[in-house]
């Protein structure tokens, strides 16, 4: 046969495959009817085990394991039919409808804002490309800018979450899991790291003092000058500071060039970061649910089963659904053996109907489910 006759012939089966495949959701649909007249969970997982073995047993043997495959989606898709169906009141949908109703339509330029560190930190410079006329508290860790935002104590929290170069800020996202926040606004600002001193010259420089994500991201610099001793410090304007306060000339600060003109010290080589494009992403977080016009990022955070295909299953909805994802981020769900907490970033307006239909459907099955908010990030 030629190639023209054997696609010819695979549009044909396809064409059946389709039919069958109408005709099986159809069936589906009963049973999301029979589930809800009788309280049936919607999951059902000895049922579905049953059911992909039954089908690779009628396989080939050189294609049972696509066929398992097969129908293992094929179970997922009548799950999320099933679950679009049984929850009728979609309770996230009316969540973030009312938030978005509620929430003024541009954001303040005014509030107090909770950062980590000292006057000249990053977190500072964030902030106010943030807002225009921050009131800034600032803490001595990232656990009480979370603590600050839980207790009202600050109405906003900016919390750096990934760099370009380093990767992710690990602390932050175990924080995540421990505190009930909601991201309202997010900001990439590219940083540029200067080497400052109280001496006027590098010769003389013995240690170097900054946090260990800048220092990750001057590691070719500090390759090079091996000599040098490190050492990791809770915040670059922290270390500046206690730089400037010690008096010793032996001792150079990675920060920005402002902490030099704020503690008096002179900044003796500029840019030593590894990458050009060397980018912090800054989340500001809110104790209350605040969704403004024009959002079109959302974060969820999520538990799945330690069974193969979860985070497959998962990952193929956002795929199904058109909805693009744009960050996944993983970490040790505390106290539990091979199990992790899953952060997903999602770009797609929050007035589209295929996010809402997703969210929706993942908060009905998925057990440890929350949403994090729909936010504009600026660039």
């Amino acid at each position: 046969m030629s190639i023209e006759q054997l696609r010819q012939e695979i549009d044909s089966i396809d064409k059946e495959l389709v039919e069958l495949f109408n005709k099986r959701m159809e069936t589906v649909k009963k049973v999301a009817e029979h589930k809800k007249e009788t309280g049936k969970a919607l999951y059902d997982g000895e049922r579905e085990r049953q059911l992909i073995a039954k089908a690779a047993e009628r396989s080939n043997k050189d294609t049972e394991i696509y066929t398992r495959v097969l129908f293992s989606t094929l179970t997922n898709l009548s799950r999320a039919y099933q679950s679009s169906m049984l929850n009728e009141k979609k309770a996230l949908a009316d969540v973030i409808t009312s938030a978005l109703k509620k929430t003024e339509s541009l954001f303040p330029e005014r509030a107090v804002v909770a950062c980590q560190g000292k006057e000249g930190a990053y977190s500072q410079q964030a902030c106010e490309k943030l807002f225009k006329l921050p009131q800034i508290m600032y803490m001595g860790s990232f656990e009480a800018v979370f603590k600050a935002v839980d207790t009202g104590l600050c109405k906003y929290g900016i919390l750096p979450l990934e760099n370009s170069t380093a990767g992710s800020v690990n602390m932050v996202y175990d924080l995540m899991s421990q505190y009930k926040f909601y991201i309202v606004r997010s900001v990439r600002y590219r940083v540029n790291h200067a080497l400052m001193t109280m001496g006027s010259d590098f010769s003389e420089v013995k240690e170097i003092w900054s946090h260990e994500q800048s220092l990750a991201q001057c590691s070719q610099f500090l390759s090079e000058h091996k000599d040098i001793k490190v050492v990791a410090f809770e915040n670059n304007a922290v270390a500046a500071k206690a730089a400037a306060e010690s008096g010793r000339r032996d001792v150079a600060v990675i920060a920005s060039a402002d902490c030099a003109g704020l503690y008096g010290m002179k900044v003796i080589k500029r840019n030593i970061k590894d990458n050009a494009a060397n980018d912090t992403r800054f989340i500001c977080i809110s104790k209350e649910l605040e969704v403004y016009p024009g959002a079109d990022r959302t974060s969820i955070k999520l538990t799945l089963p330690h069974r193969p295909g979860s985070l497959y299953h998962i990952l193929a909805r956002f795929y199904a659904s058109g909805v693009n994802l744009v960050k996944l981020e993983s970490r040790p769900l505390p106290g539990s053996d091979f199990e992790f907490m899953f952060y997903f970033d999602v770009s797609e307006s929050v007035y589209s109907p295929a996010l809402a239909s997703l969210l929706c459907e993942l908060e009905s099955e998925v057990e440890d489910f929350e949403y994090l908010g729909s936010y504009t990030e600026l660039v």
